[in-house]
């Protein structure tokens, strides 16, 4: 019998974003989930953010599965980089396994992957650990929890849920298994911390559909609505409302038609048929008539509605006539550009409703009794939150404590610090490698690691501008043959830029003079002296710090 079990966070603490969690037992790793977040505004060129594997690469051979607790990019958009070192089973529901599945295909990796499709009360094997499905609400249909049964006991991974009594599809959580559990003793949970901070309980899915039918009845503008494409339970109330009220509906953008055309294959979503119609058959209906559900929710610049918005969109020309709904929250980071996004479609005549106007969005995520429930049901002898910042792991944990877990047993985790628990108690152990991978470029079989020095020359960049100097040399070193040119871009002068640039050209020039008398041979010292003549002239003339690019060719 092992006893100890480590379970090393590589995503989702003190972040909202990347989950990866690894839980090692008697030599065997299980990995839960594996997703991407969305870079800060400074990450400048970054296309996603995904954990460091480094880890997980050194110890490959003893990886026995990947579970996934639902399909959203929080927790499958990293499966296919992951793939491309560490390849293993991975195992999710159905819904889960389609939209990993094109993920896989768009970046070539489809024939190496091993997709298995679960039913929820399903118990796979992974190694020496046992992981059994349990159904849970959330915002996207096939999401579970998982209990993870091991020599110590069975430890609950709730992955991102809620208690909706009401489902639009389904059956609500399965509160019954999760108490079962708890009677025979769970060892350790690890738990949502996402929405602790808000108190009560997460509104029902269903409440989003009434309000939504109110905003279609009686309207006799042309309907936008934008949601989550991953969302299917909203795409289905909206159709619903449509359907009702007698539109018809077209779709545009990307994800929005994979994942629709995935959720009809699935039989995930119900659809009358006719109800469906091309966005060129748009224009030929009553506005009166027309629904189009669109991508957007959170700006995106390419996406569907921000194009509609900013008049870039080819076939859909929104303004006086159109009533736009956002049916969702910005994600944290993406406030600022939903905002300009809404103004645009303001500006363009059209009507918004968005949340602050109406509940027309639901969280996904439970609050802070929805979360006592679990701890009640489950009675842990060991607690850790996860998923969210650190104020919200604190939050979690002094709500465990008021549901009777000792302060002792319970463990805030920190990112990359293995937990190692054993029936005699729970610590931090030493570090391993974590931390964030920056990608640029995110092409089929593309993964271009952005590492600091580019991401500081970036900024750099980005804030003083870049000023370049060419010149060319002979081979030797012994004589400048042309410039040397000053060449600047998005770096302010002062008004008289004329006389500064013929300033640097001279530094430039006694600089290289000064190389030449020196007897210097190699570019690299060279580049250093010009680079250190500039930066010091441009310091002491107008406090200014661009980037200094020397480029000397040679002939």
């Amino acid at each position: 019998m092992s006893q100890k079990l480590k379970i090393i966070p590589l995503g989702g603490i003190n972040e909202v974003g990347k989950n990866l969690t690894v839980y090692e037992h008697g030599g065997d790793i299980l990995l839960v989930d594996c997703g991407l977040s969305f870079p800060d505004e400074d990450m400048f060129g970054v296309d996603i953010v995904i954990p460091d594997f480094t880890y997980l690469e050194k110890h490959k051979n003893r990886v026995r599965a990947l579970v996934i607790t639902h399909g959203h990019e929080d927790h499958i958009g990293a499966v296919s980089f992951l793939l491309r070192s560490v390849n293993c089973p991975i195992y999710c529901t159905k819904l889960t396994a389609g939209l990993i599945k094109i993920k896989l295909e768009e970046a070539g990796l489809a024939h190496i992957a091993d997709v298995r499709s679960v039913e929820t009360g399903q118990v796979i094997q992974a190694g020496c650990m046992d992981v059994e499905f349990i159904h849970v609400n959330h915002s996207i249909a096939g999401a579970v929890a998982l209990a993870i049964h091991t020599d110590l006991g069975p430890v609950i991974h709730t992955g991102d849920f809620k208690i909706d009594s009401t489902p639009v599809e389904g059956d609500m959580i399965d509160l019954a298994r999760l108490g079962e559990l708890g009677k025979r003793g769970v060892f350790a949970l690890l738990s949502d911390s996402t929405n602790v901070e808000r108190p009560g309980f997460a509104m029902s899915e269903r409440t989003v559909g009434e309000a939504l039918l109110n905003q279609f009845r009686g309207c006799d503008k042309r309907i936008v609505v934008t949601t989550f494409a991953s969302n299917i339970h909203r795409i289905q109330q909206i159709i619903n409302a449509a359907v009702e009220t007698g539109r018809k509906v077209a779709i545009t953008g990307r994800s929005m038609e994979n994942i629709l055309a995935l959720s009809i294959d699935l039989e995930c979503i119900d659809i009358p048929p006719g109800t469906i119609i091309e966005l060129s058959q748009v224009k030929s209906l009553p506005k009166d008539k027309v629904c189009i559900i669109t991508t957007g929710s959170q700006g995106e610049p390419m996406s569907a509605l921000n194009r509609m918005a900013f008049g870039a969109h080819r076939q859909v020309d929104l303004g006086v006539g159109d009533r736009v709904i956002v049916s969702a929250s910005p994600v944290p980071g993406n406030e600022k550009t939903v905002s300009r996004m809404i103004d645009e479609l303001f500006k363009r005549g059209c009507e918004v409703i968005y949340k602050r106007l109406t509940e027309i969005h639901v969280s996904g995520h439970a609050c802070q009794e929805e979360l006592k429930i679990i701890l009640a049901l489950t009675k842990p002898k060991y607690f850790i939150p996860i998923h969210g910042e650190y104020r919200m792991m604190k939050a979690h944990a002094e709500l465990a404590a008021l549901t009777g877990i000792k302060y002792k047993n319970i463990l805030i985790p920190e990112l990359g610090r293995p937990i190692e628990i054993t029936e005699k108690g729970i610590k931090l152990g030493a570090a391993v490698p974590s931390g964030r991978v920056l990608v640029d470029g995110i092409g089929p079989g593309e993964m271009g690691d952005v590492g600091g020095a580019v991401l500081h020359d970036r900024r750099h960049l980005a804030t003083d501008g870049i000023l370049l100097v060419v010149v060319t040399m002979e081979a030797d070193g012994s004589t400048v043959v042309a410039g040397p040119d000053i060449i600047t871009r998005g770096f302010a002068m002062s008004r008289d830029s004329d006389a500064i640039l013929e300033e640097l050209r001279r530094v430039a020039t006694e600089t290289l003079d000064g190389c030449i008398e020196k007897k210097y041979t190699d570019w690299v010292t060279i580049k250093q002296s010009l680079r250190g003549a500039l930066s010091g002239y441009l310091n002491r003339r107008q406090k200014s710090k661009p980037l200094i690019l020397p480029i000397i060719m040679e002939v």
